[in-house]
């Protein structure tokens, strides 16, 4: 689901976060793709630039995204590997 749910437990800039990264992972974004200027998340999710910053920030964090002064956000090329599921014990 690509909607922000203001009844979500989960902060808005970590939900934003998620969408972004399964849109990574599932190739809507490719590896060295240009994501998204700021201005243009803002409307899509209907959020603040803030918001947006720190979702950009964790997938910074995760390896996902390079941002380059003055050219935008960018989709890391090689992507880290995906997170492995949490197995439940047996």
């Amino acid at each position: 689901m690509d909607k922000i749910s203001p009844d979500s437990p989960q902060y808005v800039y970590e939900q934003l976060a998620a969408i972004i990264e399964r849109k990574i992972r599932t190739g809507v974004y490719p590896p060295g793709t240009r994501l998204p200027g700021e201005l243009t998340m803002t409307h899509e999710y209907k959020v603040g630039p803030g918001t947006v910053r720190r979702a950009l920030d964790i997938l910074r964090d995760q390896g996902l995204v390079v941002t380059v002064r003055a050219q935008g956000s960018f989709v890391a090329d090689p992507l880290p590997p995906a997170p492995e599921a949490a197995v439940p014990p047996a």
